[in-house]
């Protein structure tokens, strides 16, 4: 249990000792990020910033979810469906997602709605192949046994196909909670208006090395 906190414990001696090797006013101490912190967290203006990143990042996800999981599970069981969307899967997939945000907001703009697009974007992909993945090993004898008993497809879905695919499901699920941060911050630091990505920025822009190593932290503890 206490394995992830002596990692991260060594992975601050490390910097700290990193630091003060280089002694590069670009590369501050573990413990002068560590300090800035509460700085951060106490700022009223730098707190709703963090909370707005956090409600698109949710939004986003959620909705990627609503739509990715069933699709992947329908892709799993239907050979039409799957030879429809997997050629556009395989185009999109490779791409990365915030190099689509400036497209994004040629369309969009600069508001909420084109960061949570390449968000959903990016949560979306793995969240279909993983479902697609799950439902695809279902074996055929359960599908045959709930048809038997008198179940419709639908039903086999919801009671075969999605708890036999949940493991993969999961699994996709955690790639995109990954990828739903990561697109997060990027977005908000092409489109500069509010958001953990801005402050973050904004902290290099002016040279305010402690702060932008203060914000890692606290994006990576999301």
């Amino acid at each position: 249990r206490l394995a992830p906190l002596l990692a991260c414990l060594g992975l601050l001696a490390i910097w700290q000792a990193g630091s003060l090797m280089l002694n590069t006013e670009s590369f501050p101490t573990a413990i002068e990020a560590v300090r800035a912190v509460p700085s951060i967290l106490g700022d009223r203006e730098s707190v709703i910033n963090i909370l707005d990143s956090l409600r698109r990042m949710a939004i986003a996800f959620a909705a990627a979810l609503l739509f990715a999981i069933p699709l992947g599970l329908m892709m799993g069981r239907s050979r039409l469906v799957a030879s429809f969307f997997n050629p556009l899967l395989m185009i999109t997939y490779p791409v990365p997602k915030a190099a689509l945000m400036p497209i994004i907001m040629l369309w969009l703009g600069v508001g909420d709605l084109a960061k949570m697009l390449v968000i959903f974007l990016g949560v979306s992909l793995p969240v279909i192949y993983h479902s697609f993945q799950g439902a695809k090993a279902v074996e055929e004898k359960m599908l045959w046994s709930g048809a038997a008993m008198g179940l419709s497809a639908p039903q086999r879905m919801i009671r075969i196909v999605l708890p036999a695919a949940l493991p993969e499901i999961l699994t996709g699920c955690r790639t995109g909670l990954v990828l739903a941060l990561i697109t997060m911050v990027t977005s908000e630091m092409i489109a500069r208006q509010s958001g953990a990505g801005n402050i973050l920025f904004n902290a290099l822009d002016m040279g305010q090395y402690d702060t932008v190593y203060a914000m890692i932290i606290i994006i990576g503890a999301m």
